[in-house]
C-alpha cells in the first residue's frame, strides 16, 4: 500500500514572463508569456503522487478560473484535492519575470488569501482525520506563522513527521518558532541566510545555526554549487548532476524535496536521499513546467545514474 502524505500549503497560478535576448533592467524587454497552475506544496504534490505516493491537498482557493485550474491539475497528477474554497475571492498568484537561461530577475506573489488558512482550521473533523491516517505532513512558509506553528503541533500529537519548504526568503521566517517541530526543512541559500541571519563563506556554518534554533533535518540548495544537507548527527555535501539543456529552473526545489522525502520514506539514508532529490530536480529543469508531466518513478532511478555519490563530511 502506498504511503499517504498530507500536504497543507501554495496551490496557485503561477505566470512566468521569458525575456527573449539579453535583460535590459529598466527597460521593455521582448518575450514571451506562460500561465500553469503552481505553489511550493502544490509542486511538491504532484511529483510526490507521479512517484507513486497516496497525497491529500489541502489549501484555500478562490472561486474563480485559477482555481478551477489549479483543480483540475491536482485531478490530472492523481491527487486528493481538499480546498477550502472561498467563491468571493480570487486564487493566490505568482507572477516571475525569468532571463533567456531560465533565471529569475524578478517576480511578485499575490498571496493574500493564504491569510484566511487559520489555525482553527486544522480542527475540523476531516483534517483532524486527515493527520492521523498520514505518514508524513508537508507544509510551506505560504501559510500564517501561527499555523504553521499549530500543523507543527498537531503533528507532534498524532506522531507524525513535519516537512517544510521554505518558499522564498522573506517566508521562510515564518517557521522560526516552529523550526524545532520541524523534522525537514529545504531552503536555499538565500533562505538559509535570512533564517539564520548570516552569510558564512563556508556554507556549512549554516547547519550549526540551523541546529541552534531547534532544526534536526535540512537541505540546503545553492543553485549549480554542491548543496549542503544534515541529520542530528552528520552533514552531506552533493554535486548536481550536470544539465546542459535547462528549459525552466521554476519548481526545482519543490522537486527536490519530493525526490527527497519519497526516498526518506522508502527508508533510504540523507546522503542516499539527497541524490534522488537531485535527480527529481534535474527532470524538473529540463521541462518547461514547474513539475515534469513525464515524472515517474523509472525516469528517477534513470537519472540517478548521472548523479554523483554525496560525500559525508561529518
Amino acid at each position: 500500500m502506498a504511503k499517504k502524505i498530507l500536504v497543507l500549503g501554495g496551490a496557485h497560478v503561477d505566470r512566468r514572463g521569458r525575456i527573449f535576448g539579453e535583460t535590459a533592467p529598466g527597460a521593455s524587454n521582448p518575450g514571451a508569456w506562460f500561465e500553469e497552475p503552481g505553489g511550493g506544496g502544490f509542486n511538491a504534490a504532484r511529483n510526490l503522487a507521479r512517484l507513486g505516493f497516496d497525497v491529500r491537498l489541502i489549501s484555500p482557493r478562490g472561486g474563480d478560473p485559477s482555481g478551477e485550474m489549479v483543480a483540475e491539475a491536482a485531478s490530472l497528477a492523481g491527487i486528493d484535492d481538499r480546498p477550502f474554497v472561498f467563491l468571493d475571492r480570487k486564487t493566490p498568484s505568482y507572477t516571475a519575470i525569468l532571463e533567456r537561461d531560465g533565471n529569475l530577475v524578478i517576480a511578485l506573489a499575490d498571496m493574500e488569501l493564504y491569510q484566511l488558512f487559520v489555525p482553527r482550521r486544522l480542527t475540523i473533523r476531516a483534517i483532524r482525520d486527515a493527520f492521523e491516517e498520514t505518514d508524513l505532513v508537508l507544509c510551506d512558509a505560504n501559510l500564517p506563522a501561527e499555523t504553521l506553528a499549530a500543523i507543527a503541533t498537531r503533528a507532534a500529537t498524532c506522531g507524525k513527521p513535519v516537512a517544510a519548504i521554505a518558499i522564498s526568503p522573506a517566508k521562510v521566517v515564518r517557521l522560526k518558532p516552529s523550526l524545532s517541530g520541524i523534522d525537514h526543512l529545504f531552503l536555499n541559500e538565500a533562505e538559509a541566510a535570512a533564517l539564520t541571519e548570516s552569510r558564512p563563506e563556508d556554507p556549512r556554518e549554516w547547519v550549526s545555526g540551523l541546529r541552534a534554533l531547534g532544526l534536526r533535518n535540512g537541505v540546503i540548495t545553492r543553485g549549480k554549487r554542491e548543496l549542503i544537507a544534515f541529520s542530528r548527527d552528520s552533514i552531506v555535501r552533493l554535486h548536481p548532476p550536470i544539465v546542459e539543456e535547462v528549459a525552466d529552473v521554476t519548481g526545482a526545489g519543490d522537486s527536490l524535496a519530493a525526490g527527497v522525502l519519497a526516498a526518506l520514506l522508502s527508508g533510504r539514508e540523507l546522503a542516499e536521499a539527497v541524490r534522488h532529490g537531485a535527480a527529481a530536480a534535474a527532470i524538473t529543469v529540463q521541462s518547461p513546467y514547474a513539475t515534469a508531466e513525464n515524472l515517474s518513478p523509472e525516469l528517477l532511478n534513470s537519472m540517478l545514474t548521472l548523479v554523483p555519490r554525496a560525500e559525508i563530511l561529518s
